[in-house]
């Protein structure tokens, strides 16, 4: 399974935001790494270089490689409504996103791990595939013989400043619904998706 395994955070400082979640690193040094980093001539970006950081923040946020993004992106021109929007909500929909979501797993990146060792099942069908497309009255649910494990447990025990409006969690079950594809205003990710329409419009 493709998945970036570089330096995380190198790609938080780069984007001057936790994106890969809490980072100390990008609290002691909030600007670029490199000699040039603190160099207030890094400020002057082109429109094309606006683009293609918005984008490849949203590929490093929700751990996708070039081609599937490109994939996303096609299919959420292809339907009818605002194209930046739509891509967002695709993304939100994948199963190893929800999982992260949810709770169950404390990044997205573990999220995914736990996906592809058949630890998810959906609608009471295990799916190992991260990449996922939840649809509108799914339940996302921990396999009965995984709900003790440690990395689960710990956390679910984690106390989550907010669950989102489109997720329903079931902690008696382990079980979340994903109950719609969310509205634009409620995907709390600081990405500015009309720089990636733009990037991919020329």
């Amino acid at each position: 399974m493709a998945r970036y395994t570089g330096p995380k955070s190198k790609i938080a400082r780069k984007f001057r935001e936790p994106i890969f979640g809490p980072d100390k690193a990008l609290e002691k040094k909030n600007y670029p790494p490199g000699m040039h980093g603190t160099s207030k001539r890094r400020n002057k970006q082109s429109e094309y270089a606006l683009q293609l950081m918005e984008k490849q923040k949203a590929k490093y946020t929700y751990g996708l490689l070039e081609r599937q993004f490109a994939r996303l992106f096609d299919k959420a021109s292809r339907k009818e409504g605002v194209t930046g929007e739509l891509l967002l909500k695709y993304l939100e929909a994948r199963l190893d996103n929800t999982v992260f979501r949810l709770g169950i797993a404390p990044t997205r990146a573990a999220a995914r791990q736990l996906v592809s060792h058949r630890h998810i099942v959906v609608n009471d069908q295990v799916v190992n595939i991260p990449s996922y497309e939840l649809r509108p009255g799914d339940i996302v649910q921990v396999r009965e013989r995984s709900q003790s494990l440690e990395a689960i447990t710990e956390s679910l025990s984690v106390p989550r400043a907010g669950r989102y409006n489109w997720l329903e969690w079931d902690e008696k079950s382990l079980s979340g619904k994903f109950l719609n594809f969310p509205d634009r205003d409620q995907i709390p990710e600081n990405i500015k998706e009309q720089l990636i329409v733009e990037l991919y419009s020329k």
